[in-house]
């Protein structure tokens, strides 16, 4: 399977693995190519990618996305100290979800262990990136972005 196949596989099930694990409506935008460094506003996670294809999953929320997401989730608004820990489980509970689409379409991938960026932060390490827009029905939003490693 060529570079390009691959990549739309995992944009597609990136979103599907998004509509799985969040219970609230939102719209999912077109995704575009970024090139570094990219800055993130507030708070992100990072996981690494292997398999099929090399690269890295961020899913970037905002404070108020992730206590409308803990509100869905679990009945209460998250905040202070659970906002980092609770960002890190979402992010892996998105990628680990996306790993499971894959593998029923014989397309292997393995996740690392989710890092938790805050603050305002510029990424390099990356010649482009695709980014998807996701808005919440709130106006609120997040970004997804993937990095694909170049092959050497």
């Amino acid at each position: 399977m060529d570079k390009a196949t691959n990549v739309q596989k995992i944009l597609n099930a990136t979103i599907s693995s998004l509509t799985t694990v969040i219970p609230i409506k939102f719209q999912v935008l077109s995704s575009y190519i970024i090139k570094q460094p990219y800055e993130q506003r507030e708070i992100s996670v990072l996981i690494g990618l292997i398999g099929n294809i090399k690269g890295r999953l961020i899913v970037e929320p905002t404070y108020a996305t992730i206590g409308r997401v803990g509100q869905a989730m679990f009945g209460m608004n998250i905040e202070s100290e659970m906002t980092e820990s609770f960002t890190g489980e979402l992010g892996n509970m998105i990628a680990g979800n996306l790993c499971t689409i894959l593998e029923k379409e014989d397309f292997t991938l393995d996740i690392s262990p989710p890092t938790v960026l805050t603050g305002n932060t510029r990424f390099y390490g990356f010649q482009q990136a695709f980014k998807i827009p996701v808005i919440f029905e709130d106006g609120e939003f997040l970004n997804l972005l993937l990095t694909i490693d170049e092959e050497r």
